[in-house]
């Protein structure tokens, strides 16, 4: 049973950061590029940051870039996002995902196959 496990939201301060975690089990880890996505209330749920599977190959959306940092750990099955300069617009239910590395990064919600059930972020103004 596939099972992606995410950790580390809550309530900071706009500035402030916050690291995410996201732990995997039942599947082959390092086969996987890794992804994390966000959905606000109201909105459809968007790319945030990818990584394939060998930490090589990161992207991020534009609206991240230079504040968000995605790492991972193959030996810990453990996918991080590190999150800085937080604004409340950042405010959503963060979603880690597994899709099966194809050569390209995987970067759209239809690419991956495995969900974790989300960790809500709060930024408040």
């Amino acid at each position: 049973q596939v099972q992606l496990v995410e950790s580390g939201g809550g309530l900071v301060q706009t500035g402030g950061s916050l690291r995410l975690s996201c732990a995997a089990s039942g599947i082959t880890f390092s086969y996987h590029d890794m992804g994390w996505f966000r959905q606000a209330p109201g909105k459809e749920r968007e790319f945030v940051s990818s990584v394939s599977r060998r930490g090589v190959n990161l992207h991020y959306a534009d609206s991240v870039k230079g504040r968000f940092t995605i790492s991972r750990d193959n030996d810990k099955m453990t996918v991080y996002l590190q999150m800085n300069s937080l604004d409340p617009e950042d405010t959503a239910v963060y979603y880690c995902a597994a899709g099966l590395s194809v050569g390209r990064l995987l970067i759209r919600v239809p690419e991956y196959t495995y969900w974790g059930q989300g960790t809500q972020v709060t930024v408040s103004s």
